[in-house]
This record gives C-alpha cells, structure tokens and sequence, in this order.
C-alpha cells in the first residue's frame, strides 16, 4: 500500500525527461509536449491544449495504460477529462478516449472496492494507519466518479444528437461504477462492523457522487439515438445492456432512496417505450416484470404497515401519515408503470403471466376484507383503493385477451395456499364481469375448457369460479362483507361474499353469448352435483335466476333433464339429494303448461315416477293441478304400502317403501289442504301399521330403517291429533329407547319434528304414565345434545311444545341441569353468546380452513358412493359368465403369485415398475366400470 500511495521520485521518467525549454508560450513554436511536467499541463490554456492534442494525447493514454499507481491513475485521467476532451471530436470519442480509458478505469475502481472491503473489518480508533488508507481510497474513489461526471457532462453539452455507438463504452462503463458505489453504499453497515462513523463523511459524498453521476448519464442517454449505418445487433445490444444495468441498480437502491428509486424506473420505461422497436426482442421481459412487481408489493406492504400503525394509534402523527401518502403515490407509480410496460410488450410475457397473476392475489389477500388483510381503518382502505387498487383493474383488462395469462388464471392443476383463494374468487368475479363488453373469441377462450392437445390444460371460467368459491369457506363463514354496486335510488351498502359472487354470475349469465350456452349449463350442472353444499347452493341460486329470466320452454327443458338425472340415480348420495332441492326450486318457476305437460310425461299415478314427485312441492301446482296431482301420489303411495305390509316385509324392499313415504310426506306437507279426509286416513292408517314393524335393534343397526323411521315420524306427526293414542305411546317409547343407543343426527331431528307437534295434545290420563316420562326423557337427552345443529332444533321444538302444551308439569321436568335451564332461558331471551373477539374469531377460521380443506378430499370421496342399502344378506343374484370371471380373476391372481416369486429370486428390471403402474390404472378404470 505505501507504494501505491507515495508519489513517485520522477513522474514522467519515460515521457517527459526534460523541464520547460521555452520562456514564453507566445513563441512562434510550441513547446513541445513530452517536454512538460504533469503539474504544469494542468495549467496550459484552453487553445494549447486543442492545439497540442495530438501530441499530447497519446502520451498521457500510453502513461495511464502502463500505470500501476492509483494517484497517478487519477491526475491523469483527471487532466485528460478536464483540459484535453473538450477539445476531442464527439464522433470518435469511442475509439480515441472511451474505449482506451473507461476499462482500465473500471478495473481501477474495483481494485480500490476491493481494498476496501478488505480492509474495513480492521478499521478502529487504534488503528490511524487503516483509517488514514481507507479514507485515502474513498477519496480516491470519489474523484474517479467525479471524473466520470466530467466525461458524461462533456458530452451532453455537445448538444447535439448523440449516436450510442460513438459513445458505447461510457454508458457501460459508468453504470458498473454506479452499481458498485451503491451496493458499497447498502451493505456498509455489515462491512464497516459498527466502526462506520470513522468514514461515514466520505461514504456519503461518495454516495452523493455516484448519485449525481447517474443523473447526469439518464440525462445523457435520453438524447441517444441509434445507428442506422452500424450494426444493427451491436447498437441493440448495447441499449440492452444499459437498461439491464439500470434494472440491476434499481434492485439496490429499492429502499436507499424511494424518490431515485422511482426516477430510475421511470427512465428504464422511457428508454424501453422509445426504443421498443428494435429492442423488444431482446430485453429480459421477465426480470422487469418480476422486479417492478417485487417494488410494488414492497411499496405496497409499506403503505399497509403504516396505515395499521396509525389505526392502532390513539393520537394522529401528521408525519406517518405523509409518509402513508409519499409511499401510497410511489404504489400508483409502480402499478402504472407495470400497466404501460405490459401494454407495449404484452405479446413477450408469456412467462411473465404467472407473476402478474400472483401480484393480484397478493395484493388482494393483505387488503379488507380477507381473513388475512392487515386491520387499517375504513379511511385509510378507501384512500388506498382509490389511488392504488383502481390501477389494477385496467392491467386485467388487457391481459384478457392473451391466452397465456388465460391458461394460468384457469390452470386445472392451480394450487394456491389458503391467504389466496378468496382474492382468486375476487379476481375470478372482476373478469366475469369484464368479459361482456369483450369480443365473442375472447369470451370463448375464458368460457371453454381446454382441448386435450394442449399442453397446459385449463378449465372454464364458470368452472374454476365455482371451484374457487367452495375453498372460500373462512370467508363465508366469517362472513366478509364486500361494497355492493350503487343502484340508482338505492343507498351503497356491504353484502356478503356469498351475495357479491351470485349478484355478479346472475348478471353475467344475463349476458352470456348464446353459443357458450352448453358450457354454462354444464358448468352449472357440474356445480349442484359438487359435494362442497355451498358450490351447489350458488349453483342452484345461478339455476334459478336463468329460469326467470330465460323463456318458459328452458325452464321446462331444464326441469326435464334434471328429472331424469333424478331417475337415473343408483341409489341414496349427496348427488341426488342436491339434484332433488334443485328440481323443487325449479318447479316453482314453471308455467302452469309446462307443468300440465310435466305430469303428462311423468305421470304421479305411476310408481316408478314417485322418486321425482318426493321431491315437488305440490304449492307449486295450480289449485286443481294440486288437487289432482296430491291425489294420484295418495293413491298409488298407500297402495304400494299396503303391499309391503301384505308381503314378506323383506330389508331389501324397504328402499322402494322409503321412496314412497317420502312423496306420502311431500303431499301432506305442501298438499295437505287439498286432501280430503278419507285420503287422510288411509294414510294415517298405512303409517301406523308400518309402525308396529319397527323395533330398536333394527333402527340402530339398518341405515334402511332409519331412514323409514326418520319419515314415519312427521308423516305421523301431521296426523298428531287423529293418531290412535297407543301408537303415541309406542313411538315416544320407542323414541326414547333409541336415543340410548346415540343414534343418527337425522334420526335425532326426525324424534324433534315428532315431539315438537305433541305439544297442543291433550294426551289421556289412561296413558300418561306411559308417555309422559319418555317424554321428558327425549327432551331433556336431545336439549343437552353436543351437535350444535340438534341442540338448536332442540331449542326450537321445546319451546314450541312448551307454548302449546297442557301439561305444564312436564315442562320443568325436562330441564334436567342447570346448564339446561339457563340455555333454554337464554333462547327465549334470544341472547347472544359472545365468548371470542373478532380477532380471535379470525385466527380460528383460518384454522378451521386450513384443516378441513386438507382433509375435504377423503370425505367427499367417503361420501360419494354412501348408500342407505341395509345391511342383510340378500338371497344371491345370479350373474351370466360368472364362472369366466371367476377363471379369469383366478389366472391373474397366480400370475401376480409368479411375479412375487421372481422378485425374491433376483431384482426387476428397470421396466417392471412402469409395466405395473400401467396394470394397475387399468384395474382402476375396470373397478370404475364396476361401480
């Protein structure tokens, strides 16, 4: 180091030996250049240094190419720049100065960068050698920037348009100068180890140096122009480089300085726009997506932190909430920027898609209402939606059309973790909503699934909403509540998510291009029979809306596709009980001819038709059509009853006999005023004869059975006040012996419909004792029921029995604790049990979420083939060619016996794992084609 530091004895001991020869710079011939000191060049005018140039020049290149001395390095430099390069023809700068100094000046600086990091971890009080060495760099350091400065400062004052290939090293040159400064600049607290404040006043004005320089070369290279006598590549290239490095400098300055910060991108986007021709092709579209994406959520997640410090804040700090402001506007910044890059260069960011994709979602999930956005006030939600978030809405629009972006919204194999699936939902809607005013191909991308050919393979827009929706069960149950759209003469107001999602696909559907009509009544149809209730329920809303608003003949079609989906059911799932709710619904919206029709096609007087009728309210029949209807189902319904009760009274029949007592219900409960009474007693009559058939072992151990008793119980409670009394006796007798035995939820709330209508009975005293204390007994197990959906029913039947009931001393007897009496004096208070603050409410849904969703998989797939078929063996069925499928299973099962054989033997070779998968997804779909 003192080498490097000392000057040198003879400065010019190759080029300038001699001392002034001349007296006087007025003689008529110049003093000649190698004859001069290095001190005295410095104080040439401005005319011998144009004048001496040629001889001079060279001289001071050759010196600085061979120099090894950093002092050195810089006085010369410091004198070309300043005394001979104003002097120096602006169109062969590259190759008389730039190309000749500028690396030799970069590798001195690096030099230099790298003694200093050395160094620094040495520097203390003691140490004055290391302090005075590490100071002497930084000067040194900041005379080079300074010298830099000079030649970017030069020639911008040429004022004249400037051809980037005449000045190609500088840009360069001075950017990886930048760079390092400020990277140096950032990392100082690490590097310097607690002892910064010995340098901190060099640092700064090195920072400050670097600053400016980088000013002054944006400056310059928004006067550059390209070629186009040069080298197409060459001059493409070279912009290239420069944008790429300004992006590499904004990454370190992202949180040095927000104002520079910012100023540097905004040239990067200049710079890219202005030259967008030529160098499209080239730019790394990716990073500056990624980057300028990377900048926004950082901005982003600045502006929430300090909106939720001043929320939780008691007193208002004016400067927190200017600086909410500074960083709200660097937001709008940013996203406008992203929004004006993605629309010039939108056809090169195919493998941008996912990130921008990824920014909505981020975005969306730390912002009200998500179960996890910060918690900010609604002022400051409404100042940051209002300057920020509305930048958002005109990106999407754009990337509407580009297919890519498409495929990755609409991903079939999309995983997204809990925070993002509600701002996928909110993204989901914002597109449906937008694709009305889109040309029809664009709404076909959206709206189509993709073909098999495709690599990537991507489901319908109505799909992946409704797949979305269903993984939003956090937020529907919290619920979130979104701002609805003004209506004209309406006051603006919060709905839930379930609302906002259906208010916004009924509007879509209204819209929907007549040729897309298949994909939404697959889509639709898809959904109700999903196993997540709350997909099916927004499915069936989005049903009946079409019906409404569609012609009477779609609805009327629709209600004959769903009617024979119902028929052709196997057996008891969640399916057909979502198909069966959705033909109810939609019965309501047909006219009175096409419901004429309905019956004509599905005729109630036919037994076979009796699963649909179970599932019709006849309310929505005209009067007479009602009449009729509820009088062919009574008919044929008691018939086939009396029919089992006269046959062997067989388990596997009692499936056929459910179906039956259903649509028995279905009539008395939405039909009873248009049965007369002899109707009414034949099916009294039929149900209290099925019930002597019942007894406990049966109802706990038979799902069959208890489905009958689950029916039996309010088919018997609408005829309460005609029931024989002994079969009273016997159902609450056998009620309460069931309930020993914990059965079913769905058998619990058929006992509650039950007892609930016994309440305006006056039951006789020859029998009291008998139903009396079973009674109480079923009130007093069910009120104190762990399921919260039977204790609420519970609650409900009790308190109806309670009003109507004329034995009073039966009422307290019932309540068999003190917990009980307090939660039935509770509801009849309607008091509200609050145990847990929103907050923690919170915490625990995003719980719940992620544990039921990672486990909703293996239920759904328990669910989907659930039977009620009893459990008896049944006399067996014979089957054709069941000896060749017995043959058949057999000779595969010794092959797998030799298979096993062999692998103890020796190893597999490296095909047999493949051969095996291959076997067993072709038992698979054998096994599917079983079921």
């Amino acid at each position: 180091m003192p080498g490097r530091w000392g000057f040198r004895s003879n400065l010019w001991r190759d080029c300038f030996e001699a001392g002034l020869l001349g007296e006087s710079m007025s003689q008529e011939r110049a003093v000649p250049a190698n004859a001069v000191p290095l001190e005295e060049l410095s104080t040439w005018p401005e005319e011998l240094c144009r004048q001496e140039l040629p001889t001079v020049l060279p001289r001071l290149l050759s010196m600085y190419q061979h120099s090894d001395n950093w002092i050195e390095h810089i006085q010369i430099l410091k004198i070309i720049v300043e005394m001979f390069l104003p002097h120096m023809n602006h169109l062969t700068l590259e190759q008389t100065f730039f190309s000749q100094v500028l690396p030799k000046t970069v590798k001195l600086f690096d030099d230099m960068m790298y003694e200093l990091t050395s160094q620094a971890r040495e520097l203390s009080s003691q140490n004055l050698e290391i302090q005075t060495t590490l100071r002497n760099i930084l000067q040194t350091m900041v005379q080079v920037v300074g010298a830099l400065t000079g030649c970017v400062q030069h020639v911008c004052a040429t004022q004249e348009s400037i051809i980037l290939e005449n000045i190609r090293s500088l840009p360069s040159s001075v950017l990886h100068v930048i760079k390092s400064t400020f990277v140096h600049c950032k990392n100082s607290e690490s590097v310097y180890s607690g002892r910064l404040h010995f340098v901190s006043d060099l640092l700064q004005a090195l920072f400050k140096e670097a600053y400016s320089l980088q000013k002054q070369l944006m400056e310059l290279l928004d006067m550059v122009c390209m070629d186009p006598s040069v080298d197409e590549n060459d001059g493409i290239l070279n912009m290239v480089i420069v944008i790429h490095s300004l992006l590499d400098i904004c990454s370190v300055i992202s949180s040095m300085d927000h104002a520079f910060h910012a100023n540097t991108w905004k040239f990067i986007i200049k710079q890219s726009l202005k030259h967008q021709l030529v160098i499209k092709s080239q730019l790394k579209h990716k990073d500056i997506i990624t980057n300028l994406c990377e900048d926004i959520l950082f901005s982003f997640h600045s502006c929430l932190q300090l909106a939720e410090r001043m929320t939780q804040s008691d007193a208002q700090d004016s400067a927190d909430y200017r600086l909410f402001q500074k960083t709200l506007k660097l937001c709008r910044f940013f996203a406008n920027s992203l929004f004006h890059y993605t629309k010039e260069f939108l056809p090169f960011l195919s493998d941008s898609c996912c990130t921008l994709h990824q920014l909505y979602l981020q975005i969306h999930s730390k912002f009200p209402p998500g179960l996890y956005a910060a918690r900010i006030s609604e002022a400051h939600q409404a100042e940051i939606a209002g300057a920020f978030l509305v930048t958002l809405d005109p990106l999407i629009s754009q990337l509407l059309s580009f297919q890519p972006f498409v495929h990755v919204v609409l991903d079939n194999k999309l995983e997204l973790p809990c925070e993002l699936q509600f701002p996928q939902c909110l993204l989901l809607v914002v597109i449906m909503d937008k694709l009305p005013s889109q040309p029809a191909d664009v709404q076909t991308l959206w709206c189509t699934e993709s073909q098999g050919s495709e690599a990537a393979t991507r489901v319908s827009l109505l799909k992946a909403i409704f797949n979305s929706f269903e993984q939003c069960s956090g937020e529907l149950s919290l619920p979130v509540h979104l701002q609805a759209v003004e209506s004209k003469g309406q006051a603006e107001m919060a709905v839930t998510l379930y609302q906002h999602v259906c208010v916004h696909l009924c509007t879509f559907i209204a819209s929907f291009h007549p040729s897309l009509f298949p994909e939404l009544d697959a889509a639709l149809l898809n959904a109700v029979l999903s196993a997540h209730m709350i997909s099916s329920l927004l499915a069936m809303d989005a049903w009946c809306f079409l019906a409404r608003y569609g012609t009477a003949e779609l609805c009327a079609h629709h209600v004959t596709i769903v009617a024979h989906l119902i028929k052709s059911c196997p057996g008891e799932c969640y399916q057909l009980t979502n198909l069966s709710v959705l033909l109810r619904r939609l019965f309501f919206f047909m006219a009175p001819p096409q419901q004429m029709e309905f019956i004509q096609k599905f005729p109630p007087k036919e037994a076979e038709n009796l699963p649909l009728w179970q599932c019709i309210s006849f309310q929505a029949l005209p009067a007479e059509l009602r009449k009729e209807a509820a009088h062919e189902v009574t008919t044929v319904g008691t018939g086939l009853c009396r029919r089992w009760l006269s046959s062997s009274h067989t388990l596997g029949k009692l499936e056929s006999l459910n179906t039956v007592l259903s649509a028995l219900l279905a009539v008395c409960s939405s039909a009873g005023d248009a049965m007369d009474t002899g109707q009414q007693t034949v099916v009294m009559e039929a149900g209290s004869q099925l019930w002597t058939f019942l007894n406990t072992n049966m109802v706990t151990g038979q799902p069959c059975v208890q489905q009958t008793l689950s029916l039996l119980l309010p088919l018997l409670g609408f005829f309460i006040q005609t029931l024989e009394p002994q079969v009273i006796s016997q159902v609450v007798t056998l009620q309460a012996s069931i309930l020993k035995l914990e059965p079913p939820d769905h058998v619990r709330l058929a006992v509650l419909d039950f007892v609930s209508s016994i309440g305006k009975l006056f039951i006789p005293q020859a029998i009291q004792d008998k139903i009396l204390p079973n009674l109480s007994y079923v009130f007093a197990v069910l009120l104190a029921d762990s399921n919260w959906l039977v204790e609420q029913h519970a609650l409900e039947a009790f308190t109806q029995f309670a009003e109507g009931t004329n034995h009073e001393e039966l009422v307290p007897q019932c309540l068999s604790s003190e917990e009980t009496k307090n939660k039935v004096v509770s509801f009849l208070e309607k008091v509200v049990f609050v145990d847990e603050t929103a907050a923690a409410r919170v915490e625990r849904l995003k719980q719940e979420k992620g544990i039921f969703w990672k486990s909703l998989d293996k239920v759904v797939l328990e669910a989907k083939w659930s039977s009620s078929q009893p459990y008896a063996k049944r006399s067996r069925v014979q089957f054709p060619m069941e000896e060749e499928y017995r043959s058949a299973l057999q000779a595969a099962s010794g092959a797998l016996d030799a298979v096993e054989l062999l692998l103890q033997k020796s190893p597999a070779p490296d095909w047999f794992l493949m051969k095996m998968e291959m076997l067993q997804e072709r038992i698979d779909k054998l096994k599917r084609r079983v079921l």
